[in-house]
């Protein structure tokens, strides 16, 4: 899409007047859309434009019809949680392009940030988990929110089931097996409604509280999904920065802790054991998938991950904790 497109885009939105092209500041973070800091005469805000290949090494396409399902995601989750996201300020579906506001860095840091420089705090963790499982269980069994999301299944598959499971299954035959059934079973339980990219570098942590960006992957699917999602992340922080892994581990307990506090839609028990599959497989597909973390890069802090992973999957463990454990004790190990 072209600038001039854009503007237009914006003008059909109402965002700014015909014929008035203020300067589109590139914004960096993520590899799978346009991003742009505008600063208009009422304060700045940020567009967001899908793109069809995504910015990473390996071939990696998917839908742009997914940014009206990012649009949906936010206007529910600030309906459940007033300001659980920035507010919408116009949406072009045509354009697969919308407009929200811009929260200032200085006021709401990246959670991501937050834990590569050492500030490291449970709390913050147990109040993600609160706000994670208020926007499950509030939309579990909801069948005017899984019609919203109606086609999404196939984004999901795209940007998720695709590159993080079923690929890292290919570069990992051992394990291809429990990899595929894992991809069955979490395209099958449709059971409420799925943020999908629940990472640390999608957090902002405000003076009210968490506020989750980047929703393009949300599907009405597993909610076990983004609860592995975000514990895999503080297990694979403690590979960044070993020296805090006591912290990211504290988080990792708060967080699932406070989740699991709040499920009530189905037993609890189910839901932890579809997580720790899930959250086995996210740790080999950070490694061999088609997204891998880009700050493991030597040979051997792979090797760890992966052995790790693959002795979970080839043995399946039924709680998270259970995970935690295994993991510290490797750590210690090292």
């Amino acid at each position: 899409m072209s600038t001039e497109e854009i503007y237009t885009a914006l003008a059909g939105m109402g965002v700014i007047k015909p014929g008035h092209q203020p300067p589109l500041v590139p914004l960096t973070g993520g590899v799978s859309s346009e991003i742009y800091r505008i600063d208009l005469a009422s304060g700045p805000v940020c567009v967001k434009r899908a793109l069809s290949k995504l910015k990473v090494e390996k071939d990696w396409f998917a839908p742009v019809e997914r940014n009206a399902f990012e649009v949906a995601w936010i206007k529910i989750a600030n309906e459940i949680a007033p300001g659980a996201a920035p507010k919408v300020l116009g949406h072009d579906a045509d354009a697969q392009m919308f407009v929200m506001e811009f929260l200032e860095p200085g006021l709401y840091p990246v959670w991501k940030e937050q834990l590569r420089t050492g500030v490291i705090e449970a709390q913050t963790a147990a109040n993600l988990g609160a706000l994670m499982v208020k926007i499950h269980s509030e939309t579990a069994g909801n069948e005017g929110v899984r019609a919203k999301f109606e086609g999404s299944a196939a984004l999901f598959y795209a940007l998720r089931i695709e590159p993080y499971l079923l690929s890292t299954a290919q570069s990992q035959p051992g394990v291809a097996g429990v990899i595929e059934q894992i991809a069955q079973t979490t395209q099958a339980t449709t059971l409420a409604l799925v943020h999908g990219d629940f990472s640390p570098k999608n957090i902002l942590i405000g003076l009210l509280g968490p506020v989750l960006l980047d929703s393009e992957t949300a599907n009405y699917g597993d909610p076990a999904f983004d609860l592995a999602f975000c514990l895999n992340h503080l297990l694979l922080k403690c590979i960044w920065h070993p020296q805090w892994t006591d912290g990211y581990l504290q988080c990792f307990d708060a967080l699932a802790a406070t989740y699991k506090a709040g499920v009530t839609w189905e037993p609890v028990a189910g839901l932890e054991e579809r997580a720790t599959a899930l959250l086995s497989a996210f740790l080999l597909a950070r490694i061999d998938g088609k997204s891998p973390a880009e700050y493991i890069t030597e040979k051997s802090d792979k090797d760890f991950v992966r052995g790790v992973a693959i002795d979970l999957l080839q043995d399946l463990p039924k709680t998270l904790d259970a995970i935690r454990v295994l993991w510290q004790s490797k750590m210690k190990e090292r």
